[in-house]
């Protein structure tokens, strides 16, 4: 074997960091066939782990590395499946917050109001989750034609939106026939009985592909339903689509276009939730499930002017859903209103025995928390400067001040989250490993910087001690989220102003982005077309339901949710 400098071991880096993990996994690439590790290839491994050992502590060292390198290799050739879960689970209440756990869920008191079937389809499609089930209850509207409706809404639209992977038509129609019989017979499920939807495409659904928005997982299918899948099919909603993400979760950007902004379509619609926050924009599904590690409900929800609710860790199963980070991946419905949310997360939460995450706590909706019992706290530093959406954000504080609610200043803890989140990129690699190491990883779209695969690729170096006290600092910072809710029950924030995104996405605290804002879009050839902006509040552990009931209350109070794009 040949000798190694520093700058030739970093060289080989660069070439074949797909085969290389965590420190002193680092040496893998290099000595991959090779008969032994030298101790100038641990010296050179030093660099990237930030570490330095003296010359009698790395000749000590090459058994333990020959021992390591070989089990490197035997996990190499053990294929596990994206699903395969790890052994250690996430729990948020390590923050000192404990949920009040239940057997099971609550039973559902909503009932439907009473409302008019509208003049047009085109308002029908428009209609919010509590309209529909009231159209659907009192069978002023079928269920069968409310998913023709959505079906042609769908293949008009998505030559402009690219927001859709597969109609999922056939078990749509069945469903709906199904549906409308029940109702016809008197048997109601629930508030989601016969209202079409539409699914991410991380989530199974037995039948149909199930592509992740990624060119190597096109033709994929699993022979079950996701879990959430299975929850609302049995809420009596009617799957419609399997709507777009950015590959693996990653942006707008799959493996078939640029999934669009219905309000300005020379835009993308953000993600890695493309295309249920474009099609629930643009009227065409009922609702639509999304998914969020790091800003995947949010973003989207934002650009595309909708509400997105993104739970608390571990009150949504995951099971059958694409795995991005084992410790930071949430599902969560978005829709038109903060109270169709609440619906939708009424039939989809609670405990999977398969999903380790997950525990059965208190729900109710409509809600029992008043906003004028509730503590709300605001981001007072963050709504100061001068920015974009200052103006909307304001408002919208106004809103609750002249309702009697007192603002409370608050700020979230001070740590830099990057020394941490890190964590997510870690995880991420670990679940496509064998997308990396077959080097398929390059038939993803994007291959840039800031692109999994080179993500992939990175992140395989960092070392495994670095990975676990990073876990340890995400504990402190739990701890400081706990001791900041002693005296707030939700906080009102700008959505991307300061490190909110990155803190509860790392804690698991739960939130709710609401549209606030549509300005006019400068420079285009339709003047209708417009630039949504939103705000977002965020909740203690486990209380949802208060994040949900002030969303809901600001949204009595105002009409921003009930805007329509143009789609042109």
């Amino acid at each position: 074997m040949g000798n190694y400098t520093r700058r030739s071991f970093l060289e080989a880096s660069a070439l074949v960091g797909a085969s290389s993990t965590l420190f002193p996994g680092v040496l893998y690439a290099q000595t991959k066939g090779a008969s032994d590790i030298t101790v100038e290839q641990i010296e050179a491994a030093e660099l990237l782990a930030g570490i330095s050992f003296t010359p009698e502590e790395r000749k000590l060292m090459l058994q333990n590395l020959e021992r390591i390198r070989t089990n490197f290799g035997k996990l190499h050739e053990l294929k596990m499946p994206n699903s395969v879960i790890p052994s250690m689970v996430f729990d948020p209440q390590i923050g000192g917050v404990k949920a009040h756990r239940l057997n099971q869920k609550e039973p559902n008191l909503w009932q439907p109001p009473k409302v008019d079937r509208p003049a047009s389809d085109e308002d029908l499609a428009f209609m919010t989750v509590p309209e529909l089930s009231s159209l659907l209850r009192y069978r002023q509207v079928t269920s069968l034609e409310l998913t023709h409706l959505y079906l042609s809404r769908l293949k008009k639209y998505d030559g402009v939106l690219h927001a859709v992977v597969t109609l999922t038509e056939e078990r749509a129609l069945r469903q709906a026939r199904a549906a409308d019989a029940e109702l016809d017979a008197g048997y109601w499920r629930g508030p989601l009985h016969g209202i079409p939807w539409g699914a991410k495409d991380l989530l199974a659904v037995k039948g149909y592909v199930t592509t992740w928005g990624a060119m190597p997982y096109r033709d994929q299918s699993f022979d079950y339903d996701a879990e959430v899948v299975r929850r609302l099919d049995d809420a009596g909603a009617v799957l419609i689509a399997k709507l777009t993400l950015g590959a693996l979760a990653q942006g707008d950007v799959w493996f078939g276009e640029k999934t669009r902004n219905p309000w300005n379509p020379d835009q993308g619609s953000s993600g890695s939730s493309a295309g249920p926050g474009s099609t629930v924009a643009a009227g065409l599904v009922g609702f639509a499930i999304g998914s969020e590690t790091l800003g995947s409900i949010v973003s989207p929800s934002t650009r595309n002017g909708v509400t997105g609710h993104r739970p608390t860790f571990g009150r949504v199963s995951r099971v059958g859903a694409m795995t991005l980070s084992w410790t930071m991946d949430k599902l969560g419905p978005m829709c038109r209103s903060a109270a169709c949310c609440a619906l939708v997360f009424q039939a989809i939460h609670g405990a999977d025995s398969n999903d380790p995450t997950t525990l059965t706590t208190p729900f109710s909706w409509p809600s029992t928390k008043s906003v004028d019992d509730l503590r709300v706290g605001y981001l007072k530093d963050s709504f100061s400067a001068e920015y974009d959406n200052q103006k909307a954000d304001q408002a919208t504080l106004d809103v609750l001040q002249a309702s009697g609610v007192k603002l409370r200043p608050v700020a979230l803890p001070d740590m830099d989250t990057g020394m941490i989140m890190f964590m997510l990129s870690v995880e991420a690699s670990a679940a496509f490993e064998d997308l990396t190491l077959s080097g398929r990883v390059n038939e993803l779209v994007s291959q840039g910087a800031g692109a999994w695969p080179n993500s992939f690729r990175s992140h395989r170096f960092v070392p495994a001690v670095d990975y676990i006290n990073a876990s340890r600092a995400r504990t402190l910072l739990m701890q400081q989220m706990a001791s900041l809710f002693e005296s707030v029950d939700v906080i009102v924030t700008p959505t991307f102003r300061g490190n909110g995104l990155g803190i509860t996405n790392l804690t698991g605290h739960p939130s709710i982005t609401i549209p606030n804002a549509f300005r006019p879009v400068t420079d285009t050839p339709n003047p209708a077309r417009r630039q949504p902006d939103s705000i977002t509040i965020i909740g203690q552990l486990y209380q949802d339901e208060a994040v949900l009931a002030v969303a809901d209350f600001i949204q009595n109070q105002t009409n921003h949710h009930r805007q329509r794009p143009p789609i042109a």
